[in-house]
């Protein structure tokens, strides 16, 4: 079973395993183990990943980058409008309201939805994942930014499945940074003792994330997270494209916002200039050539330019980090170590204010690139039955406060409840319970507008169905549990409705329940006031599990003399009708995923069209090349000159009609070639193995002629061999030396130009065939002795071993080794 972890990043992914070795950050087919977060759609399939970058500028409009962001996310969402004039592909408005990806594929034009295109990245990673394991792979865990929402992180793992991928787990980046960090700790302090305090900074290309996590032998527990989703290494690369648009603009008089592939390759070029300078403080040329209207243009900047043209980015880095040090209520003296990944972490004025706020250097143990997927891959394997790793709990956060509103159809008011506080621990479900007399919604929003990175703050509508009074009339008791799973999803997972039998209506009347009740750890006690409707919200407790259907006894206290009565009651599970924001429904999910597989397949066919047409072409440059060279002796001058026509016809054919074909057309062309270009191949192999086959013959025929003769003499090395196999032994060397040398003689008349009159197949049939005969005969062992006979023996006429063959045993007769054989004295 493979345990697979996969960070999937703005514009790089990263895949880790982890084996019995330890984590291995896995390589893809370029050798490469970054694999670019790219798609290009062609008129017969999908490229993906390094061959998809190789596209982003011939390709553009085609090739689809950076859509990472657009999960759940709306077409109207101002970051979406603001990111559209930067991108060279199109994006559309889906009938959901949800952002669309508009390409030209097969030919046609396609609208695909973020979740399919990053459907189609994990396709490819999930491709060489298993190229690379030799096995299936379907469990994975999925890193995402610590700041995605509940319609995000739904929209992530709609992708896992188009791709046909078992999320076990998504992942925080920094928590799953902090877990390759913590878990190798051989050092940390037990739980009895003060945490150790680490703080964890990823910058990448397109996000900045700080967390702050305590660590104890065996677990950690993240204490408060904090984000600038806008600030990352591209704000950098921004920074410096405008200042050369603007220099070009000045001095070559281009326009190269105009020119979407000029300004591609000058992103990239910004790119490489921004990563030079992080290692060179000295001025560093900008080269490119043909950038526009066939003009070269040069230019030239430094770090210290760079930092000035950059500090407003530049002055973005505190506020996160300040952010956590109230969030967690640690002074900076608390703090262990700051750990620093990411791309972007590169740039020395990012690293050199982080560490002045801190007051320390920063620490860089792990893989600035590679942690994240690591961690993902450890979380994997501890969540994986098939693997036993060190015990290692997790307590993640959730980001933002969520608030649950709840209305009856037929009341006025309403209520609500922040069932979940900024950073509260997190996976963690609590139940509430509600006095109603009929069905009601709950409506699930995030607290804190100003503090969302993202204009809707509405999680979804949960409608608790069949709620009906109890037989006297009054409300009925319904508990509903909540929770924020392992994903970071928020959800309400279960109702039930709590019925009271009859004729004891009366004693739960008297039932006195506090306003807000919470029966979990002392850090998860809340406090709230309920004013407009007290009798909608009963208690809030924290449980893992839900009753279903069953009746319990349950002690109730009676005001009048405090005595405990037990009353029966039953829980009936209740339906739930989730409508989530901006999640796909069952049916539209199952059509991208059969629509993916038959993606699969059209990439497939044209994998195998394409490497068709390829093995023509390689066999027609192939061999052109050694008829001029190695095989120009083993064919005619005329033969030549017909082939080497007949190969340039074909290579005329691949770049006109051919350029298209269908794969059984490349097939027989392939076919047809061979039927000349194969009997040449053949002449060649032969004349060089033929002379080493006659030679092995020779020497076996050498061998058992040897024993042969030996036997003839009386050697006493083959005289335990028996006379008439001996006989078929040197019958069937004279055949095959007989045959060789007819057969050598018969050759020897040929020219390497002709067809051979025996093949190197044939005489190692030959060679085969003697051993048969010969071997078994030649090295059968000789029989055993045995020790001496004892005197008392001897003179009983007793023996060791069997006779000579054609000697009788006698009573009177004694046997002794000799050089390890039996004689009869």
């Amino acid at each position: 079973m493979s345990v697979v972890g996969i960070d999937v990043g703005f514009q790089n992914c990263y895949i880790a395993v982890a084996r019995s070795g330890g984590i291995e950050t896995i390589a893809n087919d370029y050798s490469d183990r970054c694999t670019p977060a790219c798609v290009s759609l062609a008129s017969k399939n999908r490229i993906i990943g390094n061959a998809a970058k190789g596209q982003i500028i011939t390709n553009f409009k085609n090739t689809v980058h950076g859509f990472k962001k657009f999960h759940g996310r709306a077409y109207d969402d101002p970051f979406v409008q603001g990111e559209k004039p930067k991108l060279p592909y199109s994006l559309h408005k889906l009938a959901s309201g949800n952002t669309g990806i508009k390409v030209r594929y097969l030919d046609e034009d396609k609208v695909f939805t973020v979740e399919q295109v990053t459907g189609m990245l994990l396709t490819k990673l999930k491709e060489t994942s298993e190229s690379a394991l030799k096995k299936p792979v379907v469990d994975c865990v999925i890193s995402v930014p610590s700041f995605f929402t509940d319609a995000e992180r739904r929209s992530v793992m709609d992708a896992s499945q188009i791709a046909g991928l078992n999320c076990l787990r998504l992942i925080n980046d920094t928590t799953a940074v902090a877990l390759a960090y913590g878990i190798y700790k051989q050092d940390l302090p037990s739980p009895e003792e003060k945490p150790r305090n680490v703080v964890f900074v990823d910058i990448g290309h397109s996000s900045y994330q700080v967390s702050v996590t305590a660590f104890n032998k065996g677990k950690l527990k993240v204490l408060a997270t904090s984000f600038d989703p806008y600030l990352g290494g591209r704000n950098f690369d921004e920074v410096m494209v405008d200042y050369f648009c603007e220099d070009f603009k000045a001095r070559y008089k281009l326009n190269v916002r105009e020119n979407p592939r000029a300004l591609l390759r000058l992103y990239q070029e910004c790119e490489k200039l921004k990563k030079l300078m992080s290692a060179n403080s000295s001025d560093l040329p900008l080269n490119i050539e043909c950038f526009m209207n066939d003009i070269d243009v040069t230019g030239k900047m430094n770090r210290g330019h760079f930092e000035e043209m950059a500090a407003q980015h530049l002055m973005r880095v505190e506020a996160p980090l300040k952010a956590i040090i109230e969030q967690s209520k640690l002074s900076r003296d608390e703090i262990y170590a700051v750990e620093v990944v990411g791309g972007a972490i590169r740039t020395p004025a990012i690293k050199e204010r982080i560490s002045k706020f801190f007051g320390k250097d920063l620490s860089t143990t792990l893989n600035a690139d590679e942690a994240v997927a690591r961690g993902c891959a450890l979380q994997c394997a501890i969540l994986s039955p098939a693997f036993k790793v060190r015990e290692f709990s997790i307590t993640d956060v959730v980001p933002y406060s969520i608030t649950l509103r709840w209305k009856s159809p037929t009341e006025a008011g309403v209520g609500e409840c922040e069932v979940y506080s900024k950073n509260h621990a997190a996976p963690f479900s609590k139940v509430i319970t509600f006095h109603k007399k009929e069905p009601f919604d709950l409506e699930a929003f995030y607290s804190c507008p100003q503090e969302l990175p993202y204009p809707d703050t509405r999680i979804g509508r949960f409608s608790v169905q069949n709620v009906v009074p109890q037989p006297d009339g009054d409300c009925s008791k319904v508990k509903v549990k909540v929770r924020v799973n392992v994903h970071g999803i928020f959800s309400v997972s279960s109702a039930s409705l709590i019925e009271k039998q009859k004729g004891e209506a009366d004693d739960v009347q008297m039932e006195m329940e506090p306003a807000v009740q919470n029966e979990g750890r002392p850090e998860d006690q809340m406090k709230m006031q309920v004013d407009q409707e007290p009798q909608n919200l009963g208690e809030q407790q924290n449980e893992d599990t839900s009753s279903s259907n069953k009746e319990e006894s349950q002690p109730q206290e009676v005001a009048a003399g405090g005595s405990k009565l037990k009353v029966k009651v039953k829980s009936v599970d209740l339906p739930i009708l989730a409508n989530t924001t901006r999640q796909l429904d069952r049916d539209m999910l199952n059509d991208f995923v059969e629509f993916e597989g038959q993606m699969i397949v059209q990439d497939k066919l044209e994998k195998e069209r394409n490497d068709a047409k390829n093995a023509v072409e390689e066999y027609v440059y192939d061999l052109r090349d050694k008829l001029c060279s190695i095989y120009e002796k083993y064919i005619s001058e005329e033969d030549s000159s017909r082939l080497t026509l007949m190969l340039e016809d074909m290579e005329n054919w691949l770049y006109e009609e051919g350029e298209d074909q269908a794969k059984q057309v490349y097939v027989d062309k392939l076919e047809e070639l061979k039927r000349f270009g194969q009997p040449i191949r053949d002449r060649h192999r032969e004349q060089v193995d033929r002379p080493r086959a006659f030679e092995e013959l020779g020497k076996k025929l050498q061998l058992y002629m040897k024993a042969v003769e030996g036997y003839k003499q009386k050697d006493e090395r083959y005289q335990h061999l028996n006379g008439d196999e001996m006989s078929y032994v040197e019958k069937s060397v004279n055949d095959n030396m007989g045959w060789m040398n007819s057969k050598m003689n018969a050759q020897s008349k040929l020219t390497i130009a002709q067809d051979p009159v025996v093949k190197v197949a044939d005489i190692i049939s030959k060679i085969q065939e003697l051993e048969d005969v010969c071997h078994p005969v030649i090295n059968r062992p000789k029989p055993k002795v045995e020790d001496a006979p004892e005197d008392s023996e001897k003179s009983n006429g007793a023996h060791n071993g069997p006779a000579r063959p054609g000697a009788e045993a006698k009573g009177t007769q004694q046997t002794k080794p000799l050089s390890g054989e039996m004689e009869v004295d």
